[in-house]
């Protein structure tokens, strides 16, 4: 199941990337390149102190993110 997580998560930030670059949308999120780019891949394990921060930037709901309607 986590790894479903991690891959919903990275999913919504891709999508809500856009067209931005991964340095400039991992700046705005408020961590590093790296962790973005891993994060979006999937292989990131994320705790909830960086889960919060990202939901707050993102000015978005967890429910938004981990979709119950997603494939699992």
């Amino acid at each position: 199941m986590a790894a479903s997580l991690q891959k919903q998560l990275g999913r919504y930030l891709r999508k809500k990337r856009g067209e931005l670059t991964l340095p400039v949308y991992a700046r705005k999120l408020g961590i590093s390149s790296s962790s973005l780019h891993r994060m979006e891949m999937g292989e990131q394990n994320v705790t909830l102190k960086t889960l919060e921060q990202l939901l707050k930037r993102l000015n978005c709901r967890i429910a938004d993110v981990f979709d119950d309607r997603e494939p699992r």
